[in-house]
């Protein structure tokens, strides 16, 4: 796990591009800084692009951007941030190195997209984050259309290592789960024919939460050794197929679902708007989308390829690839 992580590197816009002179503030003038971690990629590093751009556009808080990738993907990343509207943006890029999750993913999931490295930095944020208290962590398949300042300021309960969306909480979206077979209780991701799940004593109809967008206290995750029982659950898997045949078919949903059941805050439900990549053809409402504060294309039908639904609220924020090599899915291209 030590070696999880290769390289980490600073980027900061030289002061002469910003102001010709520099004032140094004092600790108490400085603003306290948010750090969001977004994953980076290859085949849709354009949705990280268009997450950091919504983020950046809309809000004046001191953001810090975690971008995580693999090692062949760095440099491409680096270079659109850099050659881009997003070059005034302050960030920090991360590789991630998959052997870190060596024997502790099962093949064979009904999404296989899902078993991507990446999908599981969520699980090692405390080797991506040491020195702050509070991180978000995003999908790259989001959009922020409100303030991250709010985000960050989510209240977390005492004892909780982290802040998720229950996917229970907000009624105007019922209707799109029920219409098109979304799995929304535990019952969806784990295999209750199992003993092992049984004896964990969760009721197959608890809600579940979506873990594409969180709220994470630093201290707590590392007090709770998050990051080892998680894998220890990723291990049990891998021996026993504890959640990889479930219909919900996530991989790095059910061992949270495990390991924070009864043990997590609420975020605001309208930063989560998610289920907008469940279906190609089940559509929101136009004003319940502008309320919203930030929207998940989580599912397979994608913002920038075709078919999907609601690609002018994500085209929005996209910022086209200078080095050309990453383009838009769409019906005249």
């Amino acid at each position: 796990t030590v070696c999880a992580i290769l390289y980490n590197k600073v980027h900061k816009v030289p002061s002469s591009l910003k102001n010709e002179t520099v004032d140094l503030e004092s600790p108490e003038e400085m603003e306290e800084e948010i750090p969001v971690v977004i994953c980076a990629a290859a085949g849709r590093m354009g949705a990280a692009i268009a997450a950091i751009s919504s983020i950046y556009s809309n809000t004046e808080a001191n953001v810090l951007f975690y971008v995580v990738g693999l090692k062949n993907t760095i440099p491409h990343i680096r270079k659109w941030i850099e050659n881009s509207k997003l070059k005034e943006i302050k960030f920090k890029i991360v590789e991630f190195n998959p052997m870190v999750l060596k024997g502790k993913i099962r093949q064979g999931a009904s999404r296989p997209e899902l078993l991507q490295p990446l999908n599981f930095v969520r699980f090692y944020l405390p080797l991506l984050i040491q020195k702050h208290e509070k991180v978000i962590y995003l999908d790259d398949d989001v959009i922020v259309q409100g303030d991250i300042q709010e985000l960050y300021d989510t209240k977390l309960a005492p004892g909780h290592a982290a802040a998720f969306s229950d996917d229970c909480d907000l009624p105007s979206t019922h209707e799109m789960v029920r219409s098109v077979g979304m799995q929304n209780t535990y019952m969806g991701f784990l295999d209750y024919r199992k003993q092992v799940i049984r004896d964990l004593g969760i009721s197959p109809s608890t809600c579940s939460f979506n873990p594409g967008v969180f709220v994470a206290n630093m201290t707590e995750w590392k007090h709770q050794r998050i990051t080892k029982q998680l894998e220890k659950w990723m291990q049990r898997n891998v021996e026993e197929n504890l959640y990889s045949s479930a219909l919900g078919g996530g991989v790095a949903t059910s061992p949270m679902l495990i390991v924070f059941y009864g043990k997590h805050s609420t975020i605001n439900p309208m930063w989560h708007i998610r289920h907008l990549g469940w279906s190609p053809d089940t559509r929101y409402s136009e004003h319940f989308l502008q309320e919203a504060k930030l929207l998940h294309w989580n599912g397979r039908y994608k913002p920038w390829d075709y078919p999907s639904v609601h690609t002018d609220l994500w085209e929005n924020w996209f910022i086209p690839d200078p080095s050309g090599k990453f383009k838009l899915a769409r019906p005249e291209s």
